[in-house]
């Protein structure tokens, strides 16, 4: 279900625990997965985590799958429904809130015609609102595809942020 590359990863993540220890693993395991989804899948579906792929990942990590369902499903780095090939989460918790970063939200929102939670109609962009991503000074804070940190995303910096993502 994953490439050699993704296992040898998964591997590498494994090595880091003792062997008591692996279901330690398990968070970046399905990271790994949901990248490579995200990468090769040729529909939505196929672009983010499904009961298959956590039950695998599980099983090669060594742990009980609802172990790592309860990961996959608590944590909003793993998508577990179809997102847009930009998933685009704002912090809107209070220190970000303060500076801008519920407006931001917004500001996004109407630019892509979209409400946080929902996809463009063309399938490209995902707004989702996260919780404190731990760059407070740097508010408000955009994390695009879970991956890249954009820090004070005012007005001006979201449109050039957009337009990159064009």
């Amino acid at each position: 279900m994953l490439s050699a590359q993704s296992l040898a990863k998964i591997d590498r993540e494994l090595a880091k625990y003792p062997a008591d220890q692996f279901r330690s693993a398990i968070m970046g395991a399905l990271r790994i997965a949901l990248v490579e989804r995200r990468e090769t899948g040729n529909t939505p579906e196929e672009r983010c985590l499904n009961a298959d792929m956590i039950e695998f990942v599980a099983n090669y990590v060594g742990i009980p799958p609802v172990a790592a369902y309860e990961v996959a499903t608590f944590y909003n780095m793993y998508d577990m429904k179809p997102v847009g090939k930009y998933k685009l989460t704002v912090c809107t918790n209070l220190p970000c809130a303060l500076q801008g970063g519920v407006n931001a939200a917004h500001y996004i929102g109407e630019k892509l015609g979209i409400g946080i939670g929902e996809t463009t109609a063309d399938g490209k962009f995902t707004l989702l609102e996260g919780e404190c991503m731990g760059a407070c000074g740097d508010a408000p804070v955009l994390l695009v595809n879970n991956h890249k940190m954009c820090s004070f995303m005012m007005r001006e910096a979201i449109d050039k942020k957009l337009a990159e993502l064009e």
